[in-house]
Formats: C-alpha cells, structure tokens, sequence
C-alpha cells in the first residue's frame, strides 16, 4: 500500500478504468479521485446515460462485466427483448441491471441534483472509497466530424462503429463548462501528490476534459508532476480507435505523438517497454514499463510504477504559469 500519497486520475473509457483499479488497489482508501469524462454522455430512450462513469463505478466496484470491461457482470436482457417485440430501438444496448442506474440518474437530474453529486451517491452505494467526479456537472458533448457527415458521438461510436473516417472532433458546451468543484479545489490548494493522465483515448476520453478551461488551467498552474501513460503499443491501441484516429488526422500513430498533444501539461510520460526505442526522442522524462494490462495482478504494477516515476519527479517538477 502506498501510505501518504493522494493521486488525481483524469480518464475515460475501459483503458482508463484499468489503471484507476490499479491505482486504488495500490492507494490508501479514499486516496485517488477520477476525473471521468462525460462528452460521451447522451440521452437515449428518454433516459440519461453516463458510459464512461458507469464503467468507472463498475470497474471500482468489482461489478463490471469482466470480459468486455464495461456494462454489468452477469447482466440478465429482459428489457432489449421487450423493447425488440415492440419495435424499439436496439443499437445501445441497456441491461437489466445497468438500467436501473440510468433510470435512477435521470430521476434525480430532474429533481435538481448535479451530476457530481449523483455520481458521489452511487459510488457510496456501490462500496467504492475512491472519489469518482464527472469532469463536469454542465452539459458537454462529444461531436465528430466524418467523410459521412456529423455524428453525435455514441452514433459513431456505437452505432457506425467507429467505421467512418474522422475529419474532426469537438467538445461543445465545453468553454462554456465549469469543472468540477471538489477534484478543482483539491489540485489548485495540493491535496494530491501526483496527477495521472490514464491510457485514455486522447481525443476522445481526456481532450473532453481538457476543454474546458477550468481544468486546464489549473493544470497548468499544477504544483504536483502530471504523469501520462501511453494509449498505443507499438503503434496500436489493445482496444479502440486511437490508432485509427490519428491516422485519419492526419497524425502518426505513435506514444510521441501523444506525449506532444499534452504538452506542455505533462510532465513525464509512461512509455511502453515494446516502444522503448523511442525513449530518446521524448523532451521530458520517460518511465519504460509494460503498459497492457490483463490482470489486477497487471493494473497495481502499472500503477505502482507509475506512482514511482513521479516521485522521481517531484523536486524537479517546475509548471508554466500559463498556456
């Protein structure tokens, strides 16, 4: 156990929720905060629908299905099957169990709770001491620009299966978001000692958050190292359309690419031990370790690897004072 030290998560995604698993099993109870992001959030079937923090809740519960890594384990389909007989749509599936947890948001957005608090209510339910924080409580959205047109972000995803070639992303309602309140306050007064950017997609997972300025700048102004893990092994990501991306971005798919998307927010980078090669063209320190994570066995050695990196870095870490 990692006695005495307070770490931030920014992450999205089933990569994301792999290493803030390893990081809480590594971590004092109630030690890591998540900041999750909610661009993929939507609103399907008249119900209010949060992937990237109910598989954050799920991951850090024990509850998640354990083959695909989100949704519910041992899930029961009674609800798709009656919306099939009635000629409902079908292309985002809803379990049984997972849907109780939407319908049980929506329920209380509409009395007036913020998503923040709503998201520190179900992890207290669901036994989970980590802090899990929605980047922001006020409506941002994920939207991509394809070579079929504009797609809201969960019909890219879900529905095209991420098949048409990205032309370009945005975050809107993002300048206008504030972050959120609790996770902000404890960076910007140093209640952490690290900050960690997880091996999310870059420019669907994390660049959501960093959109909005609240988050960046009090990442900017950081008084701790910010540590990112690299998505891609060599030059693929295990699971998703990182790589895919990049390329019709325009961008090589490549660790070093990603490192010098962060910057200069970051301050030192978790590199593959496939890519090691590559350790020498970073311009900021690089921890080589291997980043795929198959086991919980996998998740706390990442983590505590990338605890240890950081610790290099404290005395050394010197933030710009603005972008």
């Amino acid at each position: 156990m990692e006695a005495g030290i307070s770490v931030l998560a920014l992450s999205g995604g089933v990569g994301g929720a792999k290493l803030a698993l390893g990081l809480q099993g590594v971590l004092e109870p109630g030690h890591l905060s998540v900041a999750v992001n909610t661009g993929d959030d939507f609103e399907h079937l008249g119900l209010a629908i949060s992937p990237d923090l109910d598989t954050t809740l799920y991951t850090l519960s024990g509850l998640a299905n354990p083959e695909l890594g989100w949704g519910r384990g041992q899930e029961s389909w009674n609800f798709m099957s009656e919306l099939a007989r009635l000629g409902g749509e079908l292309w985002f599936r809803l379990g049984d169990k997972d849907l109780a947890l939407h319908v049980e948001r929506t329920r209380r957005l509409g009395a007036g709770e913020s998503l923040e608090s709503i998201a520190e209510a179900f992890a207290a339910r669901l036994g989970v001491a980590t802090h899990v924080v929605p980047m922001s409580s006020d409506r941002v959205r994920t939207v991509v620009d394809t070579d079929e047109g504009t797609l809201a972000f969960q019909h890219y995803f879900v529905r095209r299966r991420c098949e048409p070639a990205v032309r370009g992303i945005r975050y809107e309602g993002a300048e206008q978001a504030r972050a959120a309140t609790q996770a902000l306050e404890a960076l910007g007064g140093g209640s952490y000692t690290a900050a960690v950017i997880c091996p999310s997609n870059p420019y669907l997972s994390i660049d959501p958050i960093l959109a909005i300025p609240g988050w960046r700048t009090a990442l900017a102004a950081r008084k701790v190292p910010v540590i990112a893990v690299s998505p891609l092994i060599s030059g693929e990501a295990v699971k998703g359309p990182t790589a895919k991306i990049m390329r019709e971005l325009g961008l090589e798919a490549s660790p070093l690419t990603v490192a010098r998307h962060y910057a200069p927010l970051i301050d030192g980078f978790v590199l593959d031990e496939a890519d090691a090669l590559l350790a020498g063209e970073f311009d900021i320190p690089v921890h080589t370790a291997p980043t795929l994570m198959r086991s919980l066995a996998d998740k706390e050695r990442l983590a505590r690897e990338v605890l240890a990196f950081a610790r290099s870095l404290l005395r050394t870490t010197t933030p710009p004072v603005h972008l």
